[in-house]
């Protein structure tokens, strides 16, 4: 059953921007979720990981994977300070934990400690060398570390083990944009004659390639979402990218609009939120440089 969260979906809402600059009114077409709260699972499941972790007789791998488990839930929910701290107590019991490498690295990435991500990383590959989501968040890192080839290369590694699947491919685009936008537009149309399907998600290729308007994606999303949890994940993801498309044709208000939207879905543990974050860090520090 379809629902409407809010009065009148589809809106034209006149968005004002806060910041350092003097404020600036955006007015794209927007649909709106609920933000998405903490469940009542999530925060029972943290409860019950502390019980067990204080259990005795755990060995070290059980403790890892405890607090690996308990990191997990806490992400999930938003707590990353509390996520980051287990995962590191993960790591300390179990030294050759990839996983929890991976997660590590994440958040190395998201505070942009980037020399740090890599190592983690590494070590996650090092660890179980077909461990592809590694590859795509070292990827990203280096993407987000000013290192576009070397980015495009892990991320293609990713897109290669699923080539049907938009959102590697979008992620793969955005690195080998940064390198030759060209030549990169011209492989996203390839990619997507030859593995596109009916996927909501490959609108948003279809939106970088100018076969559609982010109103007509942002229209389906509306229409195909059945409750609000999926409605909020969906835009979590299109939000992004329409930043990021919006940023590459310089308007830079716009992507920011984007951008805080997909922030307020509460998706925590989604890509497209922690790096909306870290976009949104980057203005920032873009802005207070050209004062």
């Amino acid at each position: 059953m379809k629902h409407r969260f809010l009065p009148g979906a589809m809106a034209l809402l006149g968005l004002v921007l806060t910041g350092c600059s003097t404020p600036k009114v955006v007015t794209p077409t927007l649909v709106l979720p609920v933000p998405m709260q903490v469940s009542y699972q999530s925060e029972l499941g943290i409860a019950r990981l502390g019980q067990m972790l204080n259990a005795p007789g755990l060995t070290p791998e059980q403790r890892a994977e405890l607090f690996f488990q308990r990191g997990v839930v806490f992400d999930r929910v938003g707590l990353r300070a509390m996520a980051r701290l287990d995962f590191n107590r993960a790591l300390r019991e179990q030294p050759d934990f990839a996983d929890a490498y991976n997660l590590s690295g994440v958040y190395l990435t998201q505070n942009q400690e980037f020399d740090e991500a890599y190592e983690s990383f590494d070590s996650a590959l090092e660890l179980a060398p077909d461990y592809v989501y590694a590859n795509l968040n070292r990827g990203i890192a280096l993407y987000y570390g000013g290192r576009p080839e070397l980015a495009a290369r892990d991320l293609k590694v990713f897109l290669d083990a699923e080539p049907t699947d938009p959102y590697r491919l979008l992620w793969w685009y955005l690195a080998r944009q940064s390198v030759n936008a060209g030549q990169a537009l011209e492989e996203l149309a390839q990619y997507r004659e030859q593995y596109g399907t009916e996927e909501w998600a490959w609108d948003i290729v279809d939106v970088y390639l100018g076969r559609l308007t982010p109103e007509a994606l942002l229209n389906r999303i509306a229409e195909q979402s059945q409750d609000n949890q999926e409605l909020a994940e969906m835009l979590c993801e299109a939000y992004f990218y329409l930043a990021k498309q919006a940023q590459y044709h310089d308007q830079p208000e716009q992507a920011e609009v984007y951008l805080k939207l997909a922030l307020a879905t509460n998706i925590y543990d989604f890509v497209e939120h922690r790096y909306a974050l870290l976009e949104l860090d980057l203005i920032g520090q873009q802005a207070r440089l050209t004062r």
